[in-house]
């Protein structure tokens, strides 16, 4: 797409306010498309985990069934109708995805995962207009699944209620709260962004203090970003995240002895099926471009990387921008790094660093967040309606603990914390 001089966020669906939140929640689709939306409503009140054996669960399990039959015997619709506007293809996707995962995370284990061709169809369709993964993502689960509790108000962490909550649980509905500050105030460092690649025609000596300056400001908002991560432990119920939460998020991969077929499509599975992770936030692929972090370890830094370093899963940050939409992805694919300006002008490496260490810290503590959240938890005792997971159940395998599109995660998020501190430059 040939693209005008100027770098404008706008081309690429994102808003200078809400930064890749649509500025306005995504609104519900018309006609024919309403048997969409009846079933992913009535999806959030019957449908509830197949792992889960408390009362209210096994209560549910007959509503279940029928909603899943349900879902069967809905008929394919077409999407041409959708075509012309962005939003209503961002929802569609949202609606499919949710039916999706709520109806395979629901199906008795013997069942095979076959995605019935009303959901399977019509999803491939609006995924293909979008450029993005036909399953569910961040962008489905965070940035268009919100509505407004005072319209009269602008978006904020405050002023905006979430919709579709797989669990039902305060754990979920916090995390994504705490996602979408973690986007907001990212909006700080688009802004940053921005006016470094529409630098032209200033002297040297104010692309200087400009790129400084904004080094600076980039270190706070890094630093402010690592209080919001933080945070998250004072609203999100850990076990709860583990066992409630994260099982609706994961996608084909986290269990590959029970691949998802996508009923009358050809090829489902050379999919991008992996599912929902924050690692397909465009604002944090934003930032490590920005910086320059090499995560595939393909230009020479120190220190060198360590065995697990290079063990790690190189292509998965790579792999995320799959499951983004397609005008995201192109939005960081413009993107040009700030490092290469830094290393000529020696005032500005100290700026730089700081900025390159703040997301160090950021990534420490990441690692920290995960641990509670993730790695001890892979580990730990069910709580009680989970206690078929001890017993050797498939959503619980064995080995070090993955995140929901696969990847062995410490590792990872350790080899990403390495990979930004080697973009630390040698200030003299």
């Amino acid at each position: 797409m040939v693209r005008p001089v100027r770098f404008s966020p706008r081309d690429y669906d994102v808003d200078p306010r809400t930064g890749f939140f649509p500025s306005e929640p995504l609104p519900r689709l018309p006609e024919p498309y309403e048997a969409w939306e009846d079933t992913f409503e009535a999806a959030r009140s019957v449908v509830t985990l197949r792992t889960d054996e408390s009362e209210d669960a096994v209560r549910k399990r007959a509503q279940g069934e029928r909603w899943r039959e349900s879902v069967r015997r809905m008929a394919v619709q077409t999407t041409g109708k959708l075509r012309g506007d962005i939003r209503w293809l961002q929802r569609a996707h949202m609606v499919l995805a949710s039916i999706m995962h709520f109806y395979v995370h629901s199906l008795p284990a013997t069942e095979p995962n076959v995605i019935p061709k009303a959901v399977a169809i019509p999803l491939v369709d609006v995924s293909k207009a979008l450029a993005m993964a036909p399953v569910l993502t961040f962008a489905d689960t965070v940035l268009w699944n919100w509505e407004f509790i005072d319209p009269t108000k602008p978006l904020s962490v405050d002023n905006m209620r979430y919709v579709n909550n797989f669990s039902g649980t305060e754990a979920e509905n916090n995390f994504y709260l705490s996602s979408a500050a973690v986007e907001l105030k990212g909006v700080e460092m688009l802004e940053i962004f921005e006016r470094f690649m529409n630098l032209r025609h200033v002297t040297e000596a104010r692309l200087v203090e400009i790129i400084g300056g904004d080094l600076t400001r980039l270190s706070k908002t890094v630093g402010e970003l690592t209080k919001i991560l933080n945070s998250m432990k004072e609203s999100v119920d850990p076990p709860t995240f583990y066992f409630s939460v994260r099982p609706w998020w994961a996608g084909s991969t986290s269990d590959p002895s029970r691949p998802w077929v996508m009923e009358g499509v050809s090829g489902s599975s050379a999919m991008d099926l992996g599912g929902a992770s924050a690692g397909q936030s465009s604002v944090m692929h934003a930032l490590d471009i920005f910086l320059d972090i090499d995560h595939k370890l393909q230009t020479k830094r120190v220190p060198a990387p360590t065995p697990n370093n290079r063990q790690a899963d190189r292509g998965f940050m790579e792999r995320m921008r799959r499951y983004m939409p397609g005008l995201h992805r192109e939005y960081l694919e413009h993107l040009r790094s700030v490092r290469e300006v830094v290393s000529q002008h020696p005032s500005l490496k100290g700026p730089y660093n700081d900025a390159v260490m703040a997301l160090k810290c950021l990534r420490d503590d990441h690692i920290k967040i995960v641990a509670l959240y993730v790695v001890t938890k892979s580990n730990a005792t069910p709580p009680p309606q989970f206690r078929k997971l001890s017993e050797g159940d498939v959503a619980r395998p064995a080995g070090p603990a993955r995140g929901t599109g696969g990847s062995e995660v410490s590792t990872l998020l350790k080899a990403g914390r390495d990979a930004t501190q080697r973009a630390l430059l040698k200030e003299n």
